[in-house]
This record gives C-alpha cells, sequence and structure tokens, in this order.
C-alpha cells in the first residue's frame, strides 16, 4: 500500500519527534492545504463559502480552545460561548473605537481580552472539578450574555441591540464589512485557523502540554512531580478563552456580519462541546473533525429530502433533522467513545498492515 512507513528511518531524536515524521503524512497534508488555498476560493461558490467553510472554520477555531481546555487540561467547561461572545464584542468595540488599527492586530487584542476574562472564571478550577467546575463556567456563561445584553456601552447604544462589524481593508482588500467578498473573508478565516492549529499542536507537544496531561491524568501525582496545578490550569483557560475570543471575532466580522448577543448563547457552548467530543478528546485533528460533522450534518439531512424529490413541511423537517442529528450523535458515542480521530488512527494502523492481519 502506499501508506507505509517502511525504509523511512529517523536518525536524530529531532526527526523521531517531528511533527509529521511519515512523509505521507507530509504529503497529504501540503496537497490539502495547496487545495484549501488555491482551489477551493476558486471553484466554490458564495453558498458553500459563506453557510459552509467559513463557519467550519470559525467552529474549528472555538473547538481548537475547548479542546485545549477540556481534552488536554482536563477541565470541564460550559462557557465556550460566552467567551466567543466577549472576543466578538471585544472586536466589535475596538474596531468602532480605533478605526485606523489593524484588524488583525484587533482579532489578537480581543483574544487576549478574552484570555483575562477566561483567567477570572478559571479561579475555581484550583477548588472545584468535573461537574461543579462546569456548574461555574455555565455562570460565566449565563453573566457574560446578561453583561452585553443590559449594559448599552457594549453595543455602543444601539437600539436594536445589535453589532455589526464595520469595513475594513488589510493591504488593499476589504476583509470585514458588507462589500468584503466571501474569497477574502475565508481566506483570512483559512490562515487565522492555519496558524494557530500550528501553535496549538507545538503546544500540546512541549512541557505546557505535557504538564496539562499530568493535572489531567492524576493532579495528585503531577504536583507531587512539581507541577503547580493552579498555574497549569489558569494557563489552560486563558490560553482556552484567548481561541474561543478569536472564534467569536472570527464569527462576527467574518462570518455573520452582524449579530445579537444570542448568535452565542448556551446552545453554541453545547454545540462546541460536541464537536470536540465527537471528534476526539485530546486530539488536534478531532477538533476539525468534529466541527466538520456537526458544520455538515444538519445542512445534508436540510437538503436531503430535496435531493430525493420529498417535500416535506418545515417544521417535521427541522424536528426531523434534530432526532437524526441526535442519533448521530448517540451511535458515534456508542461505536467509538474517543471520536473520529481514533477512528482514523485505527483506520492508518490497518493500512500500514496491510494486506496481513494484526
Amino acid at each position: 500500500m502506499l501508506y507505509r512507513e517502511a525504509g523511512q528511518f529517523k536518525t536524530s531524536y529531532a526527526a523521531d519527534q517531528a511533527l509529521l515524521p511519515i512523509v505521507q503524512d507530509r504529503w497529504f497534508l501540503a496537497v490539502l492545504l495547496a487545495i484549501a488555498y488555491l482551489v477551493v476560493p476558486f471553484v466554490a461558490d458564495e453558498y458553500w463559502l459563506q453557510a459552509v467553510l467559513i463557519p467550519f472554520l470559525v467552529f474549528s477555531m472555538a473547538a481548537l480552545g475547548l479542546n485545549l481546555l477540556t481534552g488536554y487540561a482536563g477541565q470541564v467547561s460550559l462557557g465556550t460561548g460566552g467567551f466567543m461572545a466577549v472576543g466578538a464584542y471585544a472586536t466589535y468595540k475596538m474596531a468602532t473605537t480605533f478605526p485606523d488599527l489593524n484588524i488583525l492586530v484587533i482579532f489578537l487584542l480581543a483574544g487576549l481580552i478574552a484570555a483575562a476574562v477566561g483567567l477570572i472564571f478559571g479561579i475555581p478550577s484550583l477548588r472545584i472539578k468535573g461537574f461543579y467546575l462546569a456548574v461555574a463556567t455555565l455562570a460565566a456563561q449565563f453573566f457574560l450574555g446578561w453583561m452585553f445584553n443590559k449594559i448599552g456601552w457594549f453595543y455602543n447604544d444601539n437600539p436594536s441591540g445589535t453589532i455589526t462589524a464595520p469595513p475594513r481593508l488589510v493591504m488593499d482588500f476589504m476583509v470585514t464589512g458588507p462589500r468584503a467578498t466571501a474569497e477574502v473573508r475565508y481566506i483570512v478565516a483559512l490562515v487565522l485557523v492555519t496558524v494557530f492549529a500550528l501553535a496549538a499542536k507545538n503546544l500540546v507537544r512541549g512541557r505546557i502540554g505535557r504538564a496539562w496531561m499530568a493535572v489531567r491524568d492524576r493532579d495528585i501525582a503531577a504536583e507531587i512531580i512539581g507541577i503547580r496545578p493552579f498555574q497549569t490550569k489558569l494557563l489552560a483557560f486563558a490560553i482556552s478563552s484567548f481561541y474561543c475570543g478569536l472564534a467569536g471575532a472570527m464569527s462576527l466580522f467574518l462570518w455573520l456580519g452582524s449579530a445579537e448577543t444570542e448568535a452565542w448563547d448556551i446552545n453554541v457552548s453545547f454545540q462546541v462541546l460536541f464537536m470536540v467530543i465527537i471528534g476526539g478528546l485530546g486530539s488536534i485533528l478531532g477538533s476539525f473533525l468534529g466541527a466538520a460533522f456537526i458544520t455538515l450534518v444538519p445542512i445534508f439531512l436540510t437538503n436531503a429530502p430535496q435531493m430525493f424529490g420529498v417535500n416535506m413541511a418545515t417544521d417535521l423537517q427541522k424536528h426531523l433533522e434534530v432526532m437524526i442529528f441526535g442519533g448521530l450523535i448517540v451511535y458515534f458515542l456508542i461505536v467509538e467513545p474517543n471520536g473520529f480521530a481514533r477512528l482514523w488512527q485505527i483506520t492508518k494502523e490497518k493500512l500500514r498492515r496491510w494486506p496481513f492481519p494484526y
């Protein structure tokens, strides 16, 4: 088979610990990125870019952030939507207050603001864990939503309560606002996700990632060997909130364009949590696979009746969509509790040994 590492010898520790030690994986990723950057913007129409690919990239960023916190550090969070709202509103305030500031710089600053908020709500993680920590982060979700909805300063006292992304240029390209094309917004989102996915992958492979996994597996033992649980957990909350805040900024400026507080309500938090669980806890690849599943399956279920020529009432179609979608989630969790990332790992192992049995 093509997927074999036979003859690929590692002559150094650095080569053995490379990000992609197998040549086939490097070629596969290179081809995938080439298609994403050079083919998709010229082939995909506006519907695919606006309704499928850009939301997929936004939720991939949010799933990366939650996976760093829950999958690698073992800290349960139900406040992802709230931290995304922090990033969206912080970006909106800075973009309207400082119109000459580069929008990409504003994205990063909004992520830092979300990280600071995550530090505050991560303080209880030293004393509580599991279900109780989930309730604490759930309180953060409701508090942040209430604050952004009730304090007019956050939405510039707009009577409608909505926030709208102002038009902004980056190197003479309109990247936000009504005149920004879907192709440009897709490229900007893709660049952000690529850079920060690579950063997350290297982060979990280093000292910080090993400390997170030690605290996740046995916090008392981790403390005995010199890892400081409080600082480690707070760092996980800060970095996770940074990613979620960046995802919130992307959702407003690169996807929705205009939104209210309900765009990042508790349903978004559960949605991102499902992405992480279905994709695979403790897996960067799993974040993308889970985001793809949660994003694409509802679209397929919505369009499936028309594809087969079946006329169905809208309310009945929506109810069936929710039922089938929930059933698929339960089925995949039963078949493979470790998510799609584990299924992909098993597939690669079988390809390496084919046609020989285990």
